[in-house]
């Protein structure tokens, strides 16, 4: 997880003190990185890069639209296995 880290005893998401965004938004409370995200979907591509296919995410794993948007936006495709995916 690149983009997460402790600094003084206290935990980091980027430059952002998770603490901070729990104290605001309450907890328990999810928080992503984008740029760990984005890190890793181009790390993956590159070790498919040389094979003809399509990566595809599991969106049952995690609908979140804000995260699929980068998903997809990265060349990914879905893997939907029912109706309302």
């Amino acid at each position: 997880m690149d983009f997460f880290a402790y600094r003084a005893g206290q935990a980091y998401c980027e430059d952002v003190p998770l603490e901070e965004l729990a104290e605001r938004y309450g907890s328990p409370l999810y928080v992503y990185s984008r740029a760990t995200l984005r890190r890793h979907l181009q790390r993956f591509k590159d070790a498919l890069a040389g094979y003809p296919c399509l990566p595809c995410y599991a969106v049952k794993a995690n609908s979140n639209l804000a995260l699929l948007k980068d998903i997809f936006a990265a060349g990914f495709g879905a893997d939907l296995v029912s109706l309302g995916e």
